[in-house]
């Protein structure tokens, strides 16, 4: 049966990867935006644009309004836990049935990163709600590891502040698959997945998957985590992702979140993408002609 499904942060690169996921799916998809300069690949895909803004509730009604599915995702800062709430009063408002939210990895009250505690107070609200929910807790993104191409692409090397830690990265295109899953198809309710890649990988190993893809030498040299922070620092990132930053390369370089799981591949009845492959398939960004 067709259904309303409401995407927030829908410019987002996780959400365009749950709208690309949806596209050809029967159902009619809408996405909330605040800027609509940015909406125009959304409008070429098919999707209602509405604009609004999660900090102010009295621009969500008409985005809302009879969508059956809501897909909440707000991007990381401190007034996450506002935003998060202020979308699921709006879809409670709605009438909404089910509601996806985008968590974090390791979202626990005690977790050792400002992000995952934050998230952890928007995942209560959301289980307290009432409303049929599912959380969607992934791994560190491998996109975020294209912060190194710049250094490969000039001189073969990624700089990173991971240390020896083996991390169970997840392609964003495979978190997208999986948000689309569970908006679409019953039995996810009241559930909580933790998605992995499917092995813990160190930032050796990263560099080896660049060397075979690109076809030439990259390796990785660890950077001291202060080191790491003082450089992001000086790009003019605030001090609030300052912290968040340090919080997960600490957690990180300490072995922490390091087990893959196998939620993935339960649900979607196959393995999520290998970083060979994200090499593979991104080995443009990192410098390859």
């Amino acid at each position: 049966m067709s259904k309303i499904i409401l995407i927030t942060g829908a410019n987002g690169s996780v959400s365009s990867a749950v709208i690309g996921s949806l596209k050809g799916s029967g159902h009619k998809l809408r996405g909330l935006v605040r800027n609509p300069a940015k909406a125009g690949a959304l409008k070429d895909a098919g999707v209602e644009v509405h604009v609004g803004d999660l900090e102010k509730p009295k621009t969500l009604g008409p985005a809302f309004a009879g969508a059956d599915t809501v897909f909440i995702l707000t991007p990381p800062g401190p007034r996450a836990p506002e935003q998060s709430s202020n979308a699921l009063w709006a879809a409670r408002q709605a009438g909404a049935r089910h509601i996806v939210r985008m968590s974090a990895i390791g979202a626990a009250y005690d977790a050792p990163t400002i992000n995952s505690r934050m998230h952890a107070l928007s995942d209560g609200e959301l289980t307290g709600s009432g409303l049929p929910y599912t959380i969607l807790k992934p791994h560190f993104f491998l996109q975020n590891l294209m912060m190194a191409a710049q250094s490969v692409a000039q001189d073969g090397t990624v700089y990173m502040a991971f240390g020896e830690a083996k991390l169970p990265a997840i392609d964003v295109r495979d978190i997208g698959e999986f948000a689309a899953r569970l908006l679409t198809t019953p039995g996810h309710e009241n559930k909580t997945y933790t998605i992995t890649g499917p092995a813990a990988i160190s930032m050796h190993q990263f560099a080896a998957a660049l060397t075979e893809a690109l076809g030439k030498p990259v390796k990785y040299v660890p950077v001291p985590v202060e080191a790491a922070v003082q450089a992001i620092a000086q790009l003019g990132v605030d001090t609030w992702t300052q912290q968040a930053l340090e919080d997960y390369f600490t957690a990180y370089s300490r072995g922490w979140a390091s087990d893959v799981t196998d939620d993935y591949k339960r649900v979607m009845g196959k393995s999520a993408r290998s970083v060979s492959e994200f090499a593979h398939d991104f080995a443009g960004v990192f410098g390859k002609k």
